[in-house]
C-alpha cells in the first residue's frame, strides 16, 4: 500500500511504540497518587511537559496534555472564554477552521456566546483588515489555524498576533497540522494558546496538547477537576504522553531534512503532472501564499475527487478528498466555500500529503494512475448534473 495520507493521521514510528510499550509495562502508577509508583509516573509527565515546552518556545507550566488536537481546541477555547471578563463574550473564528473549532463555536452559541465566522481574503488569507471590520469592544478571544489542513495555506500568526495584543484581544491558534512539520515558537508567533496532536507526528492516537502562556488567565471547563492544574478530568496518560514526545523528538530531530525532502517531492510531482499534461490545479495560489511543502490541495478537472480517491484506492493508492459527504452526495467542504472556488470546482478537489516514508516512487505510482484514468476518460460524468442534485437537496 502506498500511503498518500499523512495529513489525516500517521503509523506510529518504532520509537514512540517502544516508550509505549516500556511505561504501560514499567511506570504504571497513577502521576496523581503519593507512592513511588505514581512518583515515578509524575516524573516522566513533569518531564514530557518540560520537552514539549521547549520545542515550542514555551514554559513547562503552560503545557496541559489531552487526548489530541479537537479536545485541544474545545478545552482550550473554553477555558480562555471563561477566563475574561463578562463584558468579554464576543468570540471570532474563520471558516476555515477545523470541524471541532466550528462545533465548539456552535455550542458556545448555545451558551449565551456572540459568536462571528469571518470569511479569509480572496487567496485564503486573513488579514488585520478582515479582523477590523469585526473586531468589537466586547471581543474577548479570537481562533485562527496555524495552517489548512486541506489546501496547506499558513496563516501570519504572527502579525496578526500583534494586531490583537494592541487591542487586548486574546489569539488561540491550531497548530494541529504544522507541530513537527515547520518551526513553532510560541514567543516568536505571539499567540496566547496553542493546540498540538500526537497522531500526526508518529505518535500514537488520543493524546494531544495545550499551550497557554501562563500569564493568561483561564478557568476550567470542569470545576474541581484534579488532574492537569484541572484542565481536564481523568488520570492522565502518561505512557502515551511518553510516546507522544518521543516522536516529537524524533520528528524536530528530522525537522529541517524532512521540509527539504517534501520540497523536492512536492516539487517533483508538479513538474511531472505539467510534463504528462494532466488537467491537475493547486487550489491554493501559491504566488499570493506561504503553503505547507508536505500538503498538496488540487484539482483533478472533470473528475469528481471523490471517485479519484477510489480509484487510487483500487489501486492501493491512500489518498483524501476534501468533500463533506450528506445523504449521499458530497458538498463542497467549508475551505472551497472560503476560497470562492465554484461547486464545480469544490466536487474535483483532492489531497495529496507526504510524510517519512514517501518516496519519488510512490508519487511516480500516483501520477500513472492518474495518467490512466486520464486517458482512459473512465470518471468523467456530469459534474453540472450532480451539483444540481445536490441543490435540490438542499433546498
Amino acid at each position: 500500500m502506498i500511503y498518500l495520507d499523512y495529513a489525516a493521521t500517521t503509523p506510529i514510528c518504532e520509537e514512540a511504540l517502544n516508550v509505549y510499550q516500556k511505561l504501560s509495562i514499567d511506570i504504571y502508577g497513577n502521576a496523581s497518587s503519593l507512592h513511588d509508583a505514581g512518583g515515578k509516573a509524575k516524573h516522566i509527565l513533569e518531564y514530557c511537559r518540560g520537552e514539549i515546552a521547549d520545542m515550542i518556545g514555551g514554559k513547562a507550566n503552560g503545557i496541559y496534555f489531552t487526548s489530541g488536537g479537537t479536545e485541544s481546541n474545545l478545552l482550550a477555547i473554553q477555558s480562555l472564554l471563561n477566563g475574561l471578563p463578562k463584558t468579554k463574550r464576543h468570540f471570532i473564528t474563520t471558516a476555515m477552521e477545523h470541524q471541532s473549532i466550528h462545533n465548539c463555536a456552535a455550542y458556545l452559541e448555545l451558551q449565551g456566546f456572540d459568536v462571528t465566522i469571518i470569511q479569509p481574503n480572496e487567496y485564503g488569507l486573513i488579514t488585520e483588515e478582515i479582523l477590523a471590520a469585526h473586531i468589537r469592544p466586547e471581543t474577548g478571544l479570537i481562533s485562527i489555524q496555524h495552517a489548512n489542513s486541506e489546501t496547506g495555506i499558513i496563516q501570519p500568526i504572527q502579525r496578526l498576533s500583534s494586531y490583537l495584543h494592541n487591542r487586548d484581544i486574546l489569539l488561540h491558534c491550531d497548530a494541529v497540522q504544522t507541530f513537527g512539520k515547520i518551526p513553532i515558537n510560541t514567543e516568536d508567533l505571539g499567540v496566547d494558546a496553542l493546540s498540538i496532536s500526537s497522531h500526526k507526528i508518529h505518535g500514537p492516537k488520543g493524546v494531544g496538547a495545550v499551550y497557554i502562556r501562563p500569564d493568561v488567565p483561564w478557568k476550567p471547563v470542569y470545576p474541581h477537576t484534579a488532574h492537569e492544574q484541572g484542565f481536564r478530568a481523568g488520570t492522565v496518560n502518561v505512557p502515551g504522553i511518553g510516546a507522544f514526545t518521543a516522536a516529537a523528538e524524533l520528528i524536530m530531530s528530522e525537522m529541517d531534512q524532512q521540509i527539504s525532502r517534501n520540497k523536492t517531492l512536492r516539487a517533483h510531482l508538479l513538474d511531472q503532472i505539467g510534463i504528462r499534461s494532466l488537467p491537475v490545479t493547486l487550489a491554493a495560489d501559491t504566488s499570493q501564499t506561504e503553503c505547507l511543502p508536505h500538503i498538496v490541495g488540487c484539482f483533478f478537472h472533470s473528475f469528481e475527487g471523490q471517485y479519484v480517491m477510489l480509484e487510487c484506492n483500487r489501486n492501493n493508492i491512500c489518498i483524501s478528498t476534501g468533500s463533506a459527504c450528506s445523504a449521499g452526495y458530497h458538498g463542497p467542504s467549508a475551505t472551497m466555500k472560503a476560497l470562492r472556488k465554484t461547486e464545480q470546482e469544490a466536487l474535483q478537489f483532492i489531497r495529496i500529503s507526504f510524510g517519512r516514508h514517501t518516496t519519488a516512487e510512490q508519487l511516480d505510482k500516483l501520477l500513472h494512475t492518474f495518467t490512466a484514468l486520464w486517458e482512459q476518460k473512465k470518471g468523467e460524468f456530469d459534474i453540472d448534473r450532480r451539483i444540481k442534485a445536490f441543490g435540490r437537496q438542499q433546498a
